[in-house]
């Protein structure tokens, strides 16, 4: 598979938002800016600080749904296309302006927020390079501000990216590649702490999101990625599929491949969605 150089870069950096935050650009019209800190303490973390006119985003709540009884759809199922379109409005997002999406856990919520978004036909997103660690290193501001957006107009149009399902993965041609993003443990089956088994899709090949950052948090550069990617030979292999425990950080996963300049395909339901069905086959080791 070619990579495809010409592209847009997916990230962008804490230097770079201060400038189109200043001066924005596509006309004048500032991103939209979403606050994707997850876990219990995600929305304390932002009443404490977030980057001025961020919108905080709810990773369970808002970037996912509950799913619909016997779906296979994993631990974390893509919200209703209704619900993300009120959702998205309400975040003040209009149709075509740009969105900048942070966290502060190396991109792994930020990456849904983008993936989701352009499922949703909407672009373009961008990730925050390094999160709000970076944007304070790099002498940005921050605000306990409450940001309460005017209703933006943004039309959800779900399908505008690639979703498989299990019975496309079970399918999955020989000239392709399916990647397990998950720790090395967890995909060997040494250790499942949140599904009901261990183990992996059988054919994966494990290649953990950590190996994408440098330890300040942000992404390796492009050249280093397309080597890491090469190295396991992903980039002479099409399609490229990636999962994870619930979809999450395969998203993450995706959005280092984008970096590199490969293109990929998202299984949402994961790993949790493929053992909430006894039929389909596990391999360990």
């Amino acid at each position: 598979m070619p990579a495809h150089t010409d592209r847009v870069s997916p990230l962008i950096s804490a230097a770079e938002l201060r400038e189109v935050l200043g001066f924005p650009g596509d006309g004048g019209v500032e991103p939209a800016l979403l606050d994707v800190r997850s876990g219990p303490g995600g929305e304390s973390a932002y009443l404490a600080g977030h980057i001025p006119a961020a919108v905080y985003v709810d990773l369970a709540a808002d970037l996912s749904g509950p799913g619909r009884p016997g779906a296979h759809e994993g631990r974390s199922p893509l919200p209703a296309p209704d619900a993300l379109q009120n959702a998205m409005q309400g975040w003040g997002i209009s149709t075509g302006q740009p969105v900048v999406v942070y966290d502060d856990a190396g991109g792994l919520s930020a990456a849904r927020a983008w993936w989701l978004l352009r499922w949703a036909g909407h672009s373009p997103v961008r990730v925050l390079d390094g999160g709000l660690a970076a944007w304070t290193a790099a002498g940005g501001p921050v605000t306990t501000a409450v940001v309460v957006p005017g209703r933006g107009n943004a039309i959800v149009r779900p399908g505008s990216l690639p979703a498989w399902d299990a019975d496309d993965v079970a399918s999955l041609p020989p000239a392709g590649v399916l990647v397990d993003a998950r720790p090395a443990e967890r995909y060997r089956g040494e250790t499942e702490p949140l599904d009901p088994v261990a183990g992996h899709i059988p054919g994966a090949v494990n290649l953990p999101t950590a190996g994408n950052l440098e330890a300040d948090g942000r992404f390796l550069p492009a050249a280093e990625l397309r080597a890491r990617f090469h190295a396991s030979g992903l980039s002479a292999r099409e399609p490229i599929v990636v999962y994870c425990g619930s979809g999450i950080s395969a998203a993450h996963e995706l959005l280092a491949l984008n970096v590199a300049g490969l293109d990929a395909v998202l299984y949402p339901p994961s790993w949790s969605g493929w053992v909430s069905d006894p039929a389909r086959p596990v391999a360990t080791g």
